[in-house]
């Protein structure tokens, strides 16, 4: 018996997409440096008080204007949440940075972990002091599209079989399979924006798998029903920022 998605409220999600503002390079190397620190300082007193519980980011491929990457902020109440975001923004760093936030819960997280094909290996930290931030890089290990969709207004007069939701499930399962999908992970927002109410990760080994995926996605009659944007990215020093959580918990 296949069990419907769920959304889990033990946990609040930050969906954050960055980047940094144009001025940024109108800075000294030196002024640069010590914004950057303090920065650092302050985010990392935020986790630890908060107790943050994920920090993930995602460097796009090709980046949309000032958005560059795209965060994953996980905490276990919305104070936490809204303490991140306040001091994120907070100058003089603040004053250089591309900030869209949104809040959102996990959606479905016992039912798409039944998909994945090929788990991929634990991030572990690097060891890294997270207050001393290293020369940072994507991991080419793998590729993440990055998915923003809903359902379109006339999907809800449409019944499941006019929109093909069975055969709709079968080809993604079929595609993840073939090209051994790593993550699926969804998170549906707390307030649901015009063009998407929920966002997707979903990382595979390879581009082609990536591919697929989004051609597979978008087939009708499924397609037809649903809006969907997608943007290629990387993993952003997944050992650099899973050390932040690290530090938090000790």
């Amino acid at each position: 018996m296949t069990t419907a998605p769920e959304i889990s409220k033990d946990s609040v999600i930050i969906l954050y997409k960055g980047g940094r503002l144009p001025t940024w390079h109108d800075l000294t190397p030196e002024e640069q440096d010590a914004y950057q620190q303090e920065h650092v300082d302050l985010m990392l007193s935020v986790a630890r008080e908060h107790r943050l519980m994920r920090l993930e980011g995602f460097k796009l491929m090709t980046p949309q204007g000032a958005w560059e990457r795209f965060w994953v902020i996980e905490f276990p109440t919305l104070t936490g949440a809204e303490a991140w975001i306040d001091a994120e923004m907070a100058p003089p760093y603040g004053r250089y940075g591309y900030y869209e936030y949104y809040t959102a819960r996990h959606w479905g997280r016992e039912h798409f972990s039944r998909w994945v094909a090929r788990s991929p290996e634990p991030v572990v930290p690097d060891g890294t002091d997270p207050h001393q931030v290293p020369v940072l890089d994507v991991d080419r290990g793998s590729v993440v599209a990055l998915l923003f969709g809903r359902w379109r207004p006339e999907a809800s007069e449409a019944t499941p079989e006019a929109r093909g939701d069975t055969e709709h499930i079968e080809l993604m399962q079929s595609v993840g399979r073939e090209h051994g999908l790593m993550r699926l992970e969804a998170f549906q927002l707390m307030g649901a924006q015009d063009a998407w109410h929920r966002a997707w990760l979903i990382e595979f080994p390879t581009l082609t798998g990536a591919e697929a995926w989004i051609d597979a996605e978008v087939l009708p009659p499924h397609g037809r029903y649903s809006q969907k944007t997608f943007y290629l990215a990387r993993r952003w020093a997944p050992h650099y920022f899973a050390g932040w959580v690290q530090y938090t918990h000790t």
